[in-house]
C-alpha cells in the first residue's frame, strides 16, 4: 500500500450525518493528548493529515480518511477535564453511535500513553471493545520519553492493569522516531489483503 496516498474524506459532528459503511474500517481511539494525531501523521508519512490541536479535547468530530480499499475513522479524544459536561455527552453520543452503527469495523487501535497507567476512561474503552467483540490492538505512545528499563516496566504494568494476558497486541510507538509505525502499517496491509 502506498500509505502517503491517504485522503481526508469528511468530518461528522452528529450521528445523523454518518454515511453507510461500504468498506472495511479501522478506528483510532484514545484520551485527549495521547498523541493520536501525531501517530496518524507519522504512520501515513503526512505532516498535517490529522490536525494536532494546540489545546487538548478540541476535536469534537469523527474524521474519516480513505486509502485504497480501507477507510480510517479518527474518533474524538476522551477524558479531557476542562470540557463542559454537555460537550462530553455530545462526544459520548457520537462515539456510541459510531460503534453501534452497522459499520464494517475490522480493527480498533486504542492508544495509551506509556508514561501513565491507563485511566478509568481507558479501562472503560478497552472493556467495551472486549465485551463488544471488536478486534483491537493497544498502541503505547510516546515510548521515546522513557528509558528502555522504564518502558519494559510500564509495558508490563499497563498489560496487567488492562488484564491483557491473552493474545492482544501491544505495539510500542513513537511519533518522534517512527518506532512501531511499520508494525501498525503491517496490520493495515493484512486487512487490506483480505478484501482484495
Amino acid at each position: 500500500m502506498n500509505f502517503n496516498q491517504i485522503q481526508f474524506e469528511t468530518s461528522f459532528g452528529r450521528p445523523d450525518q454518518f454515511f453507510e459503511s461500504d468498506m472495511p474500517e479501522i478506528a483510532f481511539v484514545g484520551r485527549s493528548n495521547v498523541g493520536k494525531s501525531s501517530m496518524i501523521n507519522r504512520v501515513f508519512s503526512r505532516k498535517n493529515l490529522a490536525r494536532v490541536s494546540s489545546s487538548p479535547g478540541k476535536t469534537a468530530t469523527i474524521n474519516f480518511f480513505k486509502l485504497e480499499n480501507l477507510r480510517f475513522a479518527d474518533l474524538p479524544g476522551y477524558g479531557f477535564a476542562k470540557v463542559s459536561k454537555a460537550e462530553k455527552e455530545k462526544w459520548g453520543n457520537l462515539m456510541e453511535a459510531y460503534f453501534a452503527g452497522e459499520r464494517n469495523i475490522e480493527l480498533v487501535l486504542s492508544l495509551i500513553d506509556i508514561r501513565h497507567l491507563p485511566s478509568q476512561d481507558d479501562l472503560v474503552m478497552i472493556d467495551f471493545l472486549i465485551q463488544s467483540g471488536f478486534p483491537f490492538a493497544v498502541v503505547l505512545t510516546k515510548v521515546d520519553k522513557l528509558s528502555k528499563k522504564q518502558r519494559e516496566e510500564m509495558h508490563k504494568k499497563i498489560k496487567d492493569v488492562l488484564g491483557l494476558s491473552f493474545d492482544k497486541k501491544m505495539i510500542e510507538f513513537s511519533a518522534e522516531t517512527g518506532e512501531g509505525a511499520e508494525e501498525i502499517r503491517a496490520l493495515f496491509e493484512e486487512i487490506s489483503k483480505n478484501y482484495l
